[in-house]
């Protein structure tokens, strides 16, 4: 059997519910059916989580959300009427988001969850009427029923383990399951989602739990592109990735797969086929545990914004234990994470989301790193992005880094940082945002250039 999960843009009309149905009927072997809510029509278009978002805030802020209200649910009705549905459903959909909004709002996240959650679940709800309504024995099948149980992390959710035990139960099926992505119920029962685009997540939690042959993710894309198409133009596809390499690349920005999906899929072994579902007759690109590179193949590129970068110096920093220790422990206090850790002899850069900063956050920890650790200098640098260059043929292979910084040094563009990692297959330098698409342009030119896509 194969876990086959759709995107936003594959169910964002009536139009994409049909293909999607055509897909499902293509291939007997695509019995379990993940959705995410419906995405954008058109590029002017809002995507349901986000109005689902606006119907949350309003709520939380003490006005109406009627009119964001009524819009969630003409989208839902529009796709409804066009399928020849039951008025009924879209009934349905209107009182149960009433008494999501009408819940208790004192724990904020919990609300949140719970209403944002709406748009997976009201769209598996009809997509399983429509393939009901043409002829096909389907299911629906909820997070909570099938015991689908994460973290009570809101925004954030964790699986738990015990989750792939229950789930696994779905595989005895004679019919096609339709299951809502996104989120999953605590142990207590409550709503919590994973984080954005985590249908991703609740795909590959599935395909591991009911040991499926393979994981399809239909996208609006065909495959992943060695480079970001909005960005670089017309890029060439890629067949063949490993779970590192896509997870590489996932975490450098490319947002055609979820970057903490990877790990479900990874630990049981079972591909991921990354399909276009506008165009099904496309090969896509397929993720495994291990793929040939051939020698000094770069595989992709990807750039990511929105990082900073604290700088703490000190004389002789080398030579005092615990250093790394005591300052990592003052961001952990502060409630922060960290990507990258960079140092010199005497000086140490921490590279973390500017967005977990706040001007009250800094002046803390610059206070704190001098009073505590008795730092020479501390600093920080922000509007940061990460040039991710990705490819198992890197390992060992002499010259690639110079060639990145060749190409980089052509167009202008100062090296901020350099870190490559002990597994070889990436190499990640820090640069200004501005300098984001003139970076992935160059360094695709050096090595990507002449076999782009006719």
């Amino acid at each position: 059997m194969k876990v086959a999960k759709f995107g936003g843009t594959s169910l964002a009309d009536a139009k994409q519910f049909r293909k999607v149905r055509e897909l499902i009927v293509s291939d007997p072997q695509r019995r379990i059916i993940v959705v995410s809510a419906p995405g954008k029509r058109s590029r002017e278009d809002v995507k349901i989580t986000d109005l689902l978002i606006q119907c949350a805030c309003l709520r939380l802020s003490g006005r109406d959300a009627g009119g964001e209200v009524s819009r969630v649910i003409a989208r839902y009705q529009a796709i409804a009427e066009e399928l020849e549905l039951p008025p009924e459903l879209a009934k349905a959909f209107r009182m149960d988001l009433c008494f999501r909004l009408e819940r208790d709002v004192v724990h904020r996240k919990r609300f949140e969850d719970a209403v944002k959650a709406a748009g997976e679940a009201y769209c598996a709800q009809l997509m399983t009427a429509f393939l009901r309504h043409t002829g096909l024995d389907a299911e629906y099948v909820s997070p909570e029923e099938a015991g689908l149980i994460v973290s009570e992390e809101y925004g954030s959710a964790q699986v738990l383990e015990e989750s792939y035990s229950r789930l696994a139960q779905l595989r005895d099926s004679k019919r096609i399951i339709v299951f809502p992505g996104f989120f999953g119920h605590s142990r207590d029962g409550h709503i919590v989602t994973f984080t954005r685009g985590g249908s991703d997540l609740t795909g590959a939690i599935l395909a591991a739990a009911v040991q499926a042959e393979a994981y399809e993710n239909f996208t609006d894309v065909n495959g992943v592109a060695a480079a970001d198409p909005r960005i670089v133009k017309n890029p060439v596809s890629i067949e063949k990735l490993t779970y590192q390499e896509l997870r590489e690349l996932s975490y450098g920005g490319f947002s055609v797969f979820h970057d903490e999906a990877m790990l479900p899929v990874l630990e049981a072994a079972i591909p991921i086929h990354i399909l276009n579902t506008n165009r099904p007759e496309h090969p896509g690109t397929w993720v495994s545990r291990s793929a040939e590179g051939e020698a000094g193949r770069v595989t992709g590129v990807a750039c990511d914004g929105g990082f900073c970068a604290i700088d703490v110096a000190k004389y002789l920093m080398n030579r005092e234990k615990g250093f790394g220790r005591k300052l990592l422990q003052i961001l952990e206090e502060e409630d922060l994470s960290f990507d990258h850790a960079p140092s010199g002899v005497d000086s140490i850069t921490i590279v973390l989301r500017q967005s977990q900063l706040s001007e009250r956050t800094v002046a803390r920890i610059e206070e704190r790193v001098r009073r505590e650790l008795g730092a020479d200098a501390i600093s920080v640098e922000y509007d940061l992005s990460l040039l991710s260059i990705v490819g198992i043929g890197m390992r060992k292979t002499v010259g690639i880094a110079s060639r990145v910084t060749g190409a980089l040094a052509r167009t202008g563009i100062n090296i901020e940082m350099l870190i490559q990692g002990p597994s070889e297959i990436s190499m990640i330098i820090g640069i200004k945002e501005n300098d984001a698409a003139r970076a992935i342009n160059a360094v695709y030119d050096e090595f990507f250039r002449s076999r782009s896509n006719a």
